[in-house]
């Protein structure tokens, strides 16, 4: 006899658990603290089985038939409904793990164990967030480029082009990780070129002009904060590196003898070994610290303690404090300082400064001719670098090519 809605809802436990059946093998399991269960006993391949549909009140009495039913079915077409219901689980696990969000996880993963640093990280988990609302869910491989579209304009609506632009690079670098992968098979970002709204480029505020500069050397000397931040102002114009670079600068880095800081690949921002030839003026800024390898590994440690470099703001907050507000130098900014006043002097190979910067060539065919390190000629333009700062600073006239007229004029 068929069960009812009500017998099922009024089942009461008994001291031994007990069967209430509904046919085609579906029963009603009843325990002594009073769970119901459903359950189906079926044979197959000559074995007595049973499957489990579930927890009632979860699962109601047509929900349970339903299952029955697609149960019997299989077994109709020779189908081990329990294998099935195991395979089907399986299925549900990977596609899970095939998702947008599980395969962004697991690319910032991979990332963070690649030595990717944390302030990267931080800001690709961040990039990312901003997306999972709208694709977190679905299947990677599901994904088009109008549905990629649509969540990055969303981003756009707000006001934020650059987070855009950027978060569609990100999405891109996950796309091909899925395909590496095995889980998308291309990388739809890549139809979405030109289709964002361009953000205009605003470079950082630096002082570009030569008494400007030595003006701004001499505010340095003049500082009146604490001795280790002075020094980082003043060694920072002499190697340009990034303000990251020089706060997370450590001992071992440095080969004095040979003249040459050896930046890992892990701290650059390029993921590749940079080399700063040293300067006599820089060794000799270095070589004024107090500190040593004995109190901390780093040349820069933080105030409150030698096993941390010092603060991210702290460059910045000097300058301020020299009278420099924000929108005209940053730390950052002395990168541009020297790239601006080397390329103007004019005996300079371009490539010699951009390979000093650190920068990456976006062309790839000049990339494959400009792999050179071009280490002699950057060693012998950090040294004239270092002695064209000194002059600035102590107020030198300073002689500048005038191409046009080919000859030499005086500022």
């Amino acid at each position: 006899m068929a069960l009812s809605a009500v017998a099922v809802k009024n089942a009461k436990p008994a001291e031994k658990s007990y069967k209430l059946s509904d046919g085609g093998g579906l029963f009603l399991l009843i325990s002594p603290a009073g769970h119901r269960y459903w359950r189906m006993a079926y044979r197959f391949d000559g074995k007595q089985k049973t499957l489990a549909f579930g927890v009632y009140p979860e699962v109601s009495l047509a929900d349970a038939r339903e299952r029955r039913d697609e149960a019997r079915r299989l077994l109709a077409k020779g189908t081990d409904p329990a294998q099935q219901a195991r395979l089907d689980k399986i299925a549900a696990s990977i596609a899970a793990a095939c998702t947008f969000g599980a395969v962004a996880d697991e690319w910032l993963e991979k990332a963070a164990k690649d030595g990717i640093s944390e302030v990267t990280l931080k800001k690709n988990r961040w990039l990312i967030n901003q997306i999972r609302p709208s694709l977190a869910k679905r299947p990677i491989a599901d994904i088009a480029a109008p549905e990629l579209l649509l969540a990055l304009r969303k981003i756009e609506a707000k006001g934020r082009y650059d987070t855009a632009q950027r978060l569609r690079g990100t999405c891109g670098q996950i796309f091909r990780y899925a395909i590496a992968t095995s889980r998308a098979e291309r990388d739809v970002s890549a139809d979405l070129r030109g289709a964002l709204v361009l953000h205009k480029v605003t470079h950082r505020a630096a002082v570009l002009k030569p008494d400007a500069v030595g003006a701004l050397l001499r505010a340095v000397e003049t500082f009146d904060g604490h001795v280790l931040t002075r020094t980082a102002l003043r060694l920072l114009p002499h190697v340009f590196v990034r303000p990251g670079e020089l706060r997370f600068a450590e001992w071992s880095e440095f080969d004095f003898d040979a003249a040459v800081w050896t930046i890992p690949a892990h701290k650059t921002k390029m993921r590749k070994i940079h080399s700063v030839p040293l300067s006599r003026q820089a060794i000799a800024i270095i070589e004024s610290l107090e500190t040593d390898v004995e109190f901390s590994p780093y040349l820069f440690p933080s105030l409150r303690s030698g096993t941390r470099p010092m603060s991210e703001n702290t460059i910045n907050a000097a300058l301020r404090r020299l009278g420099y507000a924000k929108d005209e130098m940053t730390g950052h900014g002395f990168r541009a300082m020297a790239s601006t006043l080397l390329n103007e002097m004019g005996q300079w190979n371009p490539d010699a400064i951009e390979r000093q910067l650190a920068h990456a060539e976006g062309n790839a065919v000049r990339r494959a001719y400009t792999r050179g390190e071009y280490w002699d000629e950057r060693v012998r333009m950090m040294q004239h670098w270092s002695d064209y700062l000194d002059q600035l600073r102590d107020g030198a006239k300073i002689l500048h090519p005038a191409f046009r007229r080919g000859k030499q004029t005086s500022r």
